[in-house]
């Protein structure tokens, strides 16, 4: 079979990146008032998620010198449900990934799944704190806000998630989705995140917003008393920023997923696919007819989540996955379509070779393909020759390099695009 040769593409994104993101952290949280609420030499618990959030080292070791400097005694802790295997050494594993450490950031970092009870919610969900946040005098979460995979609504993942769940820890993470999966994922947070508000404990949260290039754009430090106004605000406005595939294609080729991308291994707002199984279920975004998945990011502990969303996969995919933390994910969140296994094949010479014929095309020379790294980086993407047409009259797409469809010895793809670095 013969491959077309491609377009490789870069699309020209609003420039929103913050020069001093260590100056704005400091800017932000000395303006806050947050230290106010508090005496000095207060315990403060700050809660640090799961995502591969830019700069959020840079963002976490700043807000501990703030707390630091106003005379209180900081700790760190993963504000995380099912990450990291739902096991306390893989949460703080998940952080270390990221650079947060004790020896990094100056403080302690305490990983446990202990929780306390904050009671049940009017409509009787059980609320849930991470114990050592609650053994403290005020928390603080520190997250990124942004579309969920799961849902659409007008808070969906953030600050307010982050409280609901991700305080929750694997206890409350498994409550909250089955209660999602009768009234729905938001109400749930909103649900939840009131009850843990009246626990009196959080002080409020930075939160972090990103531009289509996944620069840190936007922080906020949100004072309790607003972080669901603000969570709706923030939400509404970083959706408008959001990076998309440019075009529908046949075939869409991803080089990797994991849980560091999306909760999901895969963003299934760029992707068009459901956790459930659904095809192009998400209106105003491209429609794709088949996906294909090269292999799991290198930061996703082997967890495989999101490749129940792709038709095709690599063998050396299902040869790296480690159920136990792919189980953990999907079942908690109860999306075992999520990791289904898809047809796979040894080489990516041989997945293409199948799955092309598959897409509605009489002819092969027909098929349209996409290629990206993974679902956050959309900054550059490679495309075949036979949609230059679409992306000529796209005044965002500039087109870099015409290359060959290369395979290695072994028939495999070599790839275009190189990793973009966390922090």
């Amino acid at each position: 079979m013969q491959f077309p040769r491609l377009l490789v593409v870069r699309q020209k994104f609003p420039d929103r990146k913050i020069v001093d993101v260590a100056a704005t952290v400091r800017a932000e949280l000395g303006a806050s008032g947050f230290a106010g609420r508090l005496k000095p030499g207060s315990r403060v618990a700050i809660g640090v998620g799961s995502r591969g959030i830019h700069n959020i080292a840079t963002i976490v070791r700043k807000a501990v010198e703030y707390w630091k400097e106003q005379g209180m005694r900081p700790v760190l802790f993963p504000a995380m449900g099912s990450h990291g295997a739902a096991n306390a050494a893989g949460q703080a594993e998940v952080l270390a990934s990221y650079g947060i450490t004790e020896a990094t950031m100056g403080c302690p970092l305490i990983s446990q799944l202990e929780v306390v009870s904050l009671g049940k919610t009017s409509d009787g969900i059980e609320a849930f704190m991470d114990k050592v946040a609650y053994d403290a005098d005020g928390v603080m979460l520190v997250g990124r806000v942004k579309w969920h995979t799961d849902f659409a609504g007008k808070i969906e993942s953030g600050l307010f998630k982050m409280m609901a769940i991700g305080l929750g820890k694997f206890a409350g993470a498994q409550r909250y989705h089955s209660y999602a999966y009768h009234v729905g994922l938001e109400h749930v947070i909103r649900s939840v995140g009131r009850q843990v508000l009246k626990s009196g404990k959080i002080l409020g949260g930075l939160a972090i917003l990103e531009d289509a290039y996944h620069n840190t754009a936007k922080i906020d430090a949100v004072p309790v008393e607003a972080m669901e106004a603000r969570e709706e605000e923030n939400l509404a406005l970083v959706k408008t920023w959001m990076a998309k595939i440019p075009m529908d294609l046949d075939i869409l080729i991803m080089d990797e997923i994991g849980k560091n991308i999306s909760g999901a291994g895969m963003d299934t707002k760029v992707a068009n696919r459901g956790v459930q199984g659904q095809y192009n279920p998400w209106p105003d975004t491209p429609r794709f007819q088949r996906i294909f998945v090269r292999n799991l990011s290198e930061h996703t502990y082997n967890s495989s989540v999101g490749m129940g969303m792709a038709d095709v996969v690599t063998e050396r995919l299902v040869k790296r996955i480690n159920w136990e933390p792919t189980w953990i994910n999907s079942l908690t969140a109860n999306t075992p379509a999520a990791i289904r296994t898809p047809i796979h094949f040894p080489t990516d010479r041989e997945c293409l070779e199948r799955i092309a014929p598959t897409v509605g095309r009489l002819a092969l020379d027909e098929v349209t393909y996409g290629w990206i790294r993974n679902t956050m980086e959309l900054t550059r993407l490679a495309v075949s020759e036979n949609v230059r047409g679409e992306v000529e009259k796209n005044p965002i797409l500039e087109i870099e390099a015409t290359i060959d469809c290369e395979f290695d010895g072994a028939a495999n793809l070599i790839s275009p695009f190189v990793p973009v670095a966390v922090d």
